[in-house]
């Protein structure tokens, strides 16, 4: 039998024990402390991301477990609401057919807000009926981000009834409610909700565990919330976890939940509460088939470098190392497309904005680290008419476009990209992932669309002037590409490059271009059928 011989972390019991932890048939079948003898490393249950898309890193679930076991991810609970909003049901048993063929523990959740808002055009929209089938699926473990949290509030039938759906087969509702506090918090978690991972505030946050919400402590490629919230690990033991949320394939090859396990130490937090959060109060949330490295347990387990470092050496799932010093014996699994895209290409006259008369211009500011943004008022720069992009005052044109069919570019403008010349666009653009663009010139934009048009879903960069278009297609759905995360990564590392040669200051200019068509979130965004205020959940009006 296999058998391993290291310092045991055994969280629960709050020890460290030299031991020697045996396995058979994928499950541990002793563990044995040993006497004269300092094993160097450690052994410990492996890392659960709480909350992420798997699509935001451009990968397929089983190249993304490629990457993530070699930071010591054994599970993760994933939302699939991405791909649903192109592909509907279609789209997620596209998730669990590829993830079936990775030995990395996928927990999928059936989405609950597809569309995300009636406010937006997406590529399907999943039922009450269509969850509740969900849901009967043993390979579905909970109901994903109940993001229309107005809609609970104001006792919307479709919503309440997916919640209920998950209630009567006993499985968790994640919950979504950005700034939500007080009462109003309150009313939303005592609807059903039992998590909330777009806390920004620990303010906010200590309000949701006051009514009994867990917390999912999110860092990721845009969003950034550890340091405002990681305290509440060691105040809060057992109702907080770590996740990601959305994470790009250049990030995932440096690191995942080790990372953050890693940072939460460093800043003093106690070890094994630390560990709680990120291996073991997820799986009693999600009732996860993760093992806890006890006897009997799947042999779910990483053996790291130290308890400062957390530099991961190997990764066991059900007994099979999966990861063993940077490496991966995991095969690659062949690809199939899935996609849903009428590509057409866009002229510089559609993106036209009359200021003839206009006296001021709502402005969406961008904020780096958060998915929230403020709306702003400034002066129209006017040439000839019309209201163009202002570099000197970093107010560029922001463009969606609708993927699914012909109609109308929507048009708007956004502070805090930064760039002084050329545009980037994506077919990545939460939630309905239409094509979304921002640029400093017509022209720029319509070259950066275009080759996303192209594609038929990917990333691009265009500068007309200067020669350059680059793309990088994601033919699975428009979100997705086929390729290994060294491979994607260094393809998105060069596009990332570029847009801040160009001046861009954001630390993840894709990753926020993607996340201003999220009309869930407010202030202000812009979907393809208008510029959305999501405070009151209504179009405004572009120029006054």
């Amino acid at each position: 039998m296999p058998a391993v011989i290291a310092n045991v972390v055994d969280i629960a019991n709050r020890k460290i024990t030299p031991a020697e932890v045996v396995w058979e048939d994928g499950r541990i079948a002793s563990i044995t402390p040993v006497e004269g003898q300092q094993p160097s490393t450690y052994l410990l249950p492996g890392f659960i991301d709480a909350h992420v898309h798997i699509e935001s890193s451009m990968l397929v679930p089983t190249e993304f477990a490629r990457t993530a076991v070699l930071h010591g991810t054994v599970a993760t609970v994933s939302d699939p609401h991405e791909i649903g909003n192109v592909l509907g049901t279609a789209g997620v048993e596209y998730m669990l057919e590829n993830a079936a063929q990775s030995p990395l523990k996928f927990c999928f959740g059936a989405p609950s807000c597809v569309p995300a808002t009636t406010f937006e055009t997406a590529g399907a929209t999943i039922t009450v009926e269509e969850v509740e089938k969900l849901l009967a699926d043993p390979r579905i473990g909970y109901l994903s981000e109940m993001m229309n949290f107005p809609g609970i509030l104001h006792g919307d039938p479709d919503c309440l009834a997916k919640v209920a759906a998950a209630k009567k087969v006993g499985k968790p509702v994640d919950g979504h409610a950005p700034g939500l506090r007080g009462e109003t918090a309150a009313a939303y978690i005592a609807a059903g909700i039992t998590t909330d991972h777009e806390c920004f505030t620990k303010e906010e946050a200590v309000d949701k565990l006051a009514a009994g919400c867990k917390i999912s402590i999110r860092e990721g490629s845009a969003a950034r919330n550890f340091d405002a919230l990681y305290t509440l690990i060691g105040e809060h033991p057992g109702m907080t976890m770590l996740c990601s949320d959305d994470k790009h394939p250049d990030e995932l090859l440096l690191g995942h939940i080790n990372v953050l396990v890693r940072r939460a130490v460093a800043a003093g937090i106690d070890l094994f509460e630390v560990l709680r959060a990120a291996c073991v109060t997820p799986v009693e949330h999600y009732s996860l088939d993760v093992g806890q490295l006890r006897v009997g347990d799947p042999a779910d387990f990483i053996e790291v470098d130290s308890l400062q470092e957390f530099n991961v050496q190997r990764t066991w799932i059900n007994g099979e190392c999966v990861a063993d010093n940077g490496c991966t014996p995991l095969p690659r699994v062949e690809v199939h497309e899935a996609n849903q895209f009428e590509p057409r290409h866009i002229t510089a006259e559609e993106l036209r904005v009359e200021g003839g008369s206009a006296k001021s211009l709502r402005v969406i500011e961008a904020i780096d680290g958060q998915l929230v943004t403020n709306c702003l008022t400034e002066e129209p720069k006017v040439v000839d008419g019309q209201v163009v992009a202002d570099t000197d005052r970093d107010i560029l044109k922001l463009v969606v476009v609708n993927r699914y069919s012909a109609a109308p570019a929507a048009v708007a403008f956004i502070k805090n990209f930064g760039l002084t010349k050329g545009a980037l666009a994506s077919s990545v653009a939460h939630d309905s992932h239409n094509v979304i663009a921002v640029g400093t010139s017509d022209e720029d934009i319509v070259a950066a669309v275009n080759l996303v048009m192209d594609s038929r879903g990917g990333l691009s960069a265009a500068s007309v002037a200067d020669g350059v278009a680059e793309v990088l297609p994601l033919p699975v759905a428009g979100l997705m590409a086929t390729g290994t995360c060294e491979e994607v990564g260094h393809a998105y590392g060069k596009l990332d490059r570029l847009v801040k040669e160009w001046g861009s200051p954001l630390r993840a200019p894709y990753m926020t271009l993607s996340f201003m068509a999220l009309l869930v979130i407010p202030a202000l965004k812009l979907s393809d059928l208008g510029l959305f205020d999501g405070g009151k959940f209504e179009f405004v009006d572009l120029v006054e």
